[in-house]
């Protein structure tokens, strides 16, 4: 994985820790926030926004790149169509 992108396999891996965490963690209270995963640690960070999560990896000196989720939602952002 190079510092700035994710290929198919690091996805993989991403949603391979996600769903092992929400075997083993009650995501109950945390529907409609987001969550980061690393594809590499494995580390799942969730707050209430994609920028959130940036800025609390900043803030521990972690930059590399996230898969995100919307905790309870089969996807992130779904954009409608124009009527």
């Amino acid at each position: 994985m190079s510092p700035d992108t994710l290929n198919e396999t690091d996805i993989q891996n991403a949603d391979d820790v996600w769903e092992r965490y929400q075997q083993s963690h009650d995501l109950s209270d945390e529907l409609g926030r987001t969550a980061g995963i690393d594809p590499i640690s494995g580390e799942v960070w969730i707050a209430d926004s994609i920028a959130a999560i940036v800025t609390q990896r900043r803030h521990a000196g972690q930059d590399t790149p996230l898969v995100f989720k919307r905790i309870g939602s089969a996807t992130y952002y779904r954009k409608g169509g124009r009527r």
